[in-house]
């Protein structure tokens, strides 16, 4: 967004009263918690594409059972991984 169309959203704001502003706080951080969420799909789907599916191409319909074995762990390991990692983050801001 350009500064003139911030400062645009901004002023447009400013006639909003306390609780639509609250309201439209907590839309914009839900959206932009589902685009975290979208984005971390993404990555997941391309790291263990990569990982997994020999030359990037499936020879069927459905990735062989190798292929979909190395999909499962890749995706249970990256979710262990972000387990970890968050709750190591919450331990280091106690």
């Amino acid at each position: 967004m350009s500064a003139a169309g911030f400062d645009a959203a901004q002023a447009a704001m400013a006639d909003f009263n306390e609780n639509d502003r609250k309201e439209l706080q907590q839309f914009l951080e839900n959206e932009e918690q589902k685009a975290k969420f979208q984005q971390n799909v993404h990555n997941l789907t391309a790291m263990c594409w990569t990982k997994c599916i020999a030359a990037n191409k499936i020879s069927g319909p459905t990735p062989d059972s190798a292929e979909q074995t190395c999909l499962q762990n890749c995706v249970n390991r990256f979710l262990d991984t972000q387990k970890s990692v968050i709750t190591l983050l919450e331990q280091s801001q106690r």
